[in-house]
């Protein structure tokens, strides 16, 4: 068994079965695992598992949040958990003072609490490798949601891309690889050069209006508005449209509802459709991230060690 992270004390809160694929390989690497808000694991000889959030965070070198991280109330997902969990600026003070939060995406509420306490926030989705490993179940699970929405096939059917980020680039390559006709919206002129070399349609967003009212389904990755009710009055009313950004998404559901359009928002798709893949990619990249951040510390150490 790797030590590499023996000692290091870990608290591991709510999640899905992603962090059921993590667990044990953070724990093969030696690693010290606190849990709350996984009740599967109760029982487990190789974790020790908690109800309240202070008690799992106490002397936790790192603290792992969901990849959503916690809701605009400070609650934290849990797929497993028996009661809440909330995380807000009481349970911050059981935190040490030198504590990483690792999460997925921040929201403005953990940013807030995290700033509060000078801790430092590692937001995975920020890194490059993590990011487009997982935009794969994302694209797959995107595509599946369409097959199931729709009474066409992928193959031959008039599809848009909005956002051409690392979930766009692959969902569209994808739904090219299966034979639609892909057009992608993007703003920046690189981008729009690159979908033409891919030999898909590049659209501005302005140009939007001349193409929604065509598409059979319409794949947003766009964080923000996008799809507003203006545009959504110009849609083919038969058109699928699945909403992959982080929430709130980049659609006016509500005028979706009234159109009468079909719309998803679908975010965390890994963990959903492909939770042992989704977990996989966690393991390989979050223990890295922890041996990078205790190097950097130590190294910092010798520094002020040396004055």
């Amino acid at each position: 068994m790797s030590s590499v992270l023996t000692g290091v004390i870990i608290a591991v809160l709510g999640g899905d079965d992603r962090q059921l694929v993590l667990i044990p390989e953070l724990v093969r690497l030696g690693a010290d695992i606190k849990v709350a808000g996984i009740s599967k694991l109760a029982g487990d000889k190789d974790v020790q598992c908690f109800y309240q959030v202070e008690e799992a965070v106490r002397d936790a070198r790192f603290v792992i949040l969901p990849m959503a991280g916690i809701d605009e109330k400070g609650f934290i997902g849990c797929v497993y958990g028996v009661q809440p969990l909330l995380l807000d600026n009481e349970k911050m003070l059981s935190l040490r003072d030198d504590c990483v939060i690792i999460t997925g995406v921040a929201r403005p509420l953990l940013k807030e609490l995290v700033a509060q306490r000078r801790l430092k926030l590692v937001e995975l989705n920020k890194i490059d490798e993590l990011a487009v490993l997982n935009s794969i179940p994302s694209a797959e699970g995107a595509i599946q949601m369409a097959m199931e929405a729709t009474d066409c096939t992928i193959h031959g059917s008039n599809s848009i891309v909005l956002g051409l980020g690392r979930c766009g680039l692959t969902l569209a390559r994808m739904l090219a690889g299966m034979g639609a006709k892909v057009s992608v919206a993007a703003r920046k002129p690189k981008d729009l050069a690159r979908i033409r070399e891919m030999g898909m349609e590049p659209l501005t967003f302005e140009q939007l209006p001349g193409y929604v009212g065509k598409a059979d389904i319409v794949f947003n990755t766009v964080p923000q508005l996008v799809l507003g009710r203006k545009l959504l009055e110009q849609a083919n009313p038969g058109v699928y449209i699945c909403d992959i950004a982080s929430a709130p998404g980049g659609v006016d559901f509500e005028a979706a509802g009234e159109l009468g359009i079909k719309a998803d928002l679908a975010p965390s798709l890994p963990g959903r459709v492909a939770p042992r893949t989704a977990g996989l990619i966690l393991a390989k990249v979050i223990p890295d991230i922890i041996t990078g951040e205790l190097a950097a510390a130590s190294s910092l150490s010798l520094v002020w060690d040396s004055r």
